[in-house]
Formats: structure tokens, sequence, C-alpha cells
């Protein structure tokens, strides 16, 4: 009898399973089709190109920084023999 119930709880939890794929690709079959087939998120024309790039473009050089001398706070002094 026990056996018969897990048996029944693992049909159950198969085809919930099951039914969570089929609506994920129900929603989705377009960009799940499209990434099973290689082509990706992005079609060829506008995905991102390796390689240096035709034009670069320059930062502007920011100001140099000074240095802010901060004033140093003693600390107080321990001695070792206590």
């Amino acid at each position: 009898m026990v056996q018969v119930a897990a048996a029944l709880l693992f049909a159950i939890a198969a085809g919930l399973g099951v039914a969570v794929i089929l609506a994920m690709f129900r929603s989705n079959a377009d960009a799940i089709l499209s990434a099973l087939a290689g082509d990706g998120a992005f079609p060829h024309a506008s995905a991102p190109q390796p390689g240096p790039s035709s034009t670069v473009i320059k930062l502007r050089p920011s100001a140099p920084r000074h240095h802010i001398s901060r004033a140093v706070t003693a600390r107080p002094q321990f001695s070792r023999a206590a």
C-alpha cells in the first residue's frame, strides 16, 4: 500500500514537472527554439562582434588629484609589561 502511494506521488510530481516545462515552452517558444538552433538571443546582425573596435572613444583626462594632508591623531602608548 505504501509503495502504491509513493508511486502515485511520484507520478503526480512528474506530471507537474512536465506541465511546468510545457507552460514555459508555450510562453517562450521562439526564444527556446532559437537558442536550441544556435542563434541565441541576438540576431547575427545586431550581435556584438569580437575584436578591436573600428571607432575608438577617447575619454577626457581627469583633473590631477591633490594629496590632502590629514592630521595624525596621537594614539595612547601602552606598555608591553602590562
